[in-house]
């Protein structure tokens, strides 16, 4: 069994993206790594190459910003990644820059991997989440945050990263996959609040024309205060972002009694307890 891992990144030290703790924390499950590195306005590629591995191979693309219908341009840069791995891998894991997976999973993914190796039918695995926010010692425990979402496809380049590459489909059919007990941590919304707001600036031209004006005041602090719900994380951060976690520099306090639901969602978690279904959640993909 040979396994590619694939990411895109760019602008990583500027918005401070844990790029090389995502990687790191899928090389062991992989024979080759692609980067797909967009040109930046920082030292991105001298963070990438910091990563002590022969596996990892640049590959560096230019972003075509015309492309905002919800934010496009991110599938495309997936999507070249995917299409650089090696034609004789079988599976590709495929990372964001801003996610990573405790190194306790990698085993369950591995046994996975190989357990649906042979079966055709089984196009994806599908990996479950966790959303920090504001710091390293809150998540996101509302209908808001995606719950699962495919990671891991086969090297088929009949299936395309969609829409603004959250997850993956086959000609906008649903891939057919089996979910695995294991969860990617997502740190996307775990920065210093002045660069949140930047980052968030900026991100914002890759959906929306806007003639160069933005839709987000940048120089202030991003108010983490501003969401319905969230749960206090007990357990270890992976190995990867010690380090982070140990040196965040800034403060975020967060009442987890408060929960400020609208009606229908509070009628749609009720339900989600009682029955264990989680009633018109969007998905990427078909659990078989």
């Amino acid at each position: 069994m040979k396994v590619s891992g694939f990411t895109f990144v760019r602008n990583a030290v500027k918005y401070d993206y844990p790029v090389v703790e995502a990687i790191t924390s899928i090389l062991p499950l992989c024979d080759e790594f692609v980067v797909c590195l967009g040109k930046s306005d920082d030292e991105t590629e001298l963070l990438v190459r910091s990563i002590p591995s022969d596996k990892i191979k640049i590959i560096h693309s230019v972003w075509d910003n015309s492309l905002r219908k919800g934010g496009k341009v991110l599938a495309v840069e997936t999507d070249k990644a995917f299409d650089a791995i090696s034609p004789d891998s079988d599976w590709a894991f495929y990372i964001q820059a801003d996610e990573v997976v405790h190194e306790k999973y990698l085993p369950a993914i591995r046994q996975a991997m190989e357990l649906h190796l042979s079966d055709a039918g089984v196009e994806c695995l599908v990996l479950k989440y966790l959303h920090f926010y504001g710091s390293y010692k809150y998540v996101g425990n509302s209908r808001q945050w995606y719950r699962r979402e495919v990671r891991v496809i086969r090297n088929d380049k009949g299936i395309r990263s969609y829409r603004d590459a959250q997850g993956f489909r086959r000609e906008e059919k649903k891939l057919n996959g089996k979910l695995v007990d294991a969860y990617v941590y997502h740190y996307g919304w775990v920065r210093n609040p002045y660069l949140l707001t930047t980052k968030i600036a900026d991100f914002d031209k890759l959906f929306h024309d806007n003639d160069g004006k933005l839709t987000v005041k940048q120089d202030v602090q991003f108010d983490y205060q501003n969401v319905a719900s969230l749960a206090t994380f007990g357990d270890m951060h992976p190995q990867v972002m010690r380090q982070r976690v140990d040196s965040m520099n800034w403060q975020f306090e967060f009442d987890t009694s408060k929960r400020r639901l609208s009606f229908t969602h509070r009628v749609l978690e009720w339900v989600e307890k009682r029955t264990g279904k989680r009633f018109f959640e969007f998905r990427n993909y078909r659990l078989i």
